[in-house]
């Protein structure tokens, strides 16, 4: 009788041990795939920042050249300014215009 129940706490204890490392499997198993998904989810996102940083950077990069375009674009209307008030210099009428014309080369050299 008393060999009947050990046989019976043993058994029990045996089937414990095989719930508990097949629930620890599983949960290692679904650990695993979870990594999984993250590390593809944060190289998905690497690549989006990689691109919206390359973006940023080549906006910028536009954007100076614009600035650039705007300060030349200042700076000329800045001189003619300048050249009227400072230097009093002004585009002279046409009757004081003179234009002179280069001779067209000829063909006749071939």
């Amino acid at each position: 009788m008393k060999t009947e129940v050990v046989d019976k706490k043993t058994e029990k204890l045996w089937l414990k041990k095989v719930i508990v490392y097949l629930i620890l499997m599983l949960m290692v198993f679904i650990s695993a795939v979870f990594v999984v998904f993250q590390v593809f989810e944060y190289r998905q996102d690497n690549r989006k920042l990689s691109t919206y940083l390359r973006e940023r950077d080549d906006l910028n990069a536009e954007w100076g050249r614009l600035l650039i375009e705007q300060q030349t674009f200042g700076a000329t209307a800045q001189i003619g300014t300048r050249a009227v008030t400072q230097l009093r210099m002004y585009s002279p009428p046409i009757s004081q215009s003179v234009v002179i014309s280069l001779p067209q080369p000829s063909d006749e050299k071939k």
